[in-house]
């Protein structure tokens, strides 16, 4: 009987190559970093931040935040879940052509917040902020601007999904705010905003159970004001908002 001897470099070598092939996928981290002149093949840590926020948000994890290091344009963005992406006091751009800036389709429960952004659509792209399911979207401190649809937009086919706008401009788009819920409810909130100079309007509400609610916010320079279609409804803050063209207020409520 042939007897058959394996070398120790040869028993090593396979256990090696087992244990590297078991080997678990890199964890995602809860907080990443971007830079200006970071590289997306880079982990996205504090000192090897990425470029973009694509590649920021593959080694993110859910309920994580992405931070911006330095002033740079970091691309267009898909959001799949419950994440923050933050810029404090540096320039985030988010520069398109032709398409979407930053779309959200998250699960019905995840909480998206988009902070500090700057997103420019350059007059090709389509929608500043599109919401396509997710179960609340904060924009704050964000400036959209030149898209040829909605600054934001909402046509999220989550029930009772909400979009809350605080302390951003949004200007020089077809539309400024649009709550359309898909076949559902939808609601938004703009409070503390400037929404100037939208070619349609700038603030609507379209179809059954959508709302919009308005707090110490400047609305001018459109058309429309509050436009509301199919038995929307609109909610104003006291006597709070500073609306040109036509507005339609189905409900003041007090400040409390």
């Amino acid at each position: 009987m042939r007897r058959i001897t394996l070398s120790a470099a040869t028993i090593c070598g396979g256990i090696l190559s087992l244990l590297l092939h078991a080997a678990p996928a890199q964890a995602q981290a809860t907080r990443t970093w971007v830079s200006g002149v970071g590289d997306d093949a880079n982990p996205c840590s504090r000192t090897a931040p990425c470029k973009t926020f694509p590649g920021a948000i593959s080694k993110t994890a859910a309920g994580g935040e992405i931070n911006v290091l330095d002033p740079g344009g970091f691309g267009a963005v898909t959001i799949t879940k419950a994440i923050t992406i933050r810029s404090d006091s540096v320039e985030a751009g988010v520069l398109v052509s032709g398409t979407n800036g930053i779309v959200i389709s998250a699960g019905a429960t995840d909480q998206v917040v988009l902070y500090g952004l700057d997103i420019e659509g350059v007059g090709t792209g389509l929608d500043g902020v599109k919401i396509l399911s997710g179960g609340v979207v904060y924009v704050i401190k964000c400036t959209i601007h030149h898209f040829t649809g909605n600054g934001v937009n909402s046509v999220s086919t989550t029930n009772n999904g909400k979009v809350f706008i605080k302390d951003s401009i949004i200007t020089q788009n077809l539309g400024g705010v649009n709550i359309a819920g898909n076949g559902v409810a939808n609601a938004g909130a703009v409070a503390d905003s400037f929404i100037d100079g939208n070619t349609s309007f700038a603030v609507q509400a379209n179809g059954l159970n959508n709302s919009i609610a308005l707090i110490r916010s400047i609305l001018s320079n459109s058309p429309t004001g509050v436009g509301l279609l199919n038995s929307a409804t609109s909610i104003s803050f006291g006597t709070s908002n500073t609306i040109t063209g036509a507005a339609t207020i189905t409900t003041t409520l007090p400040f409390k």
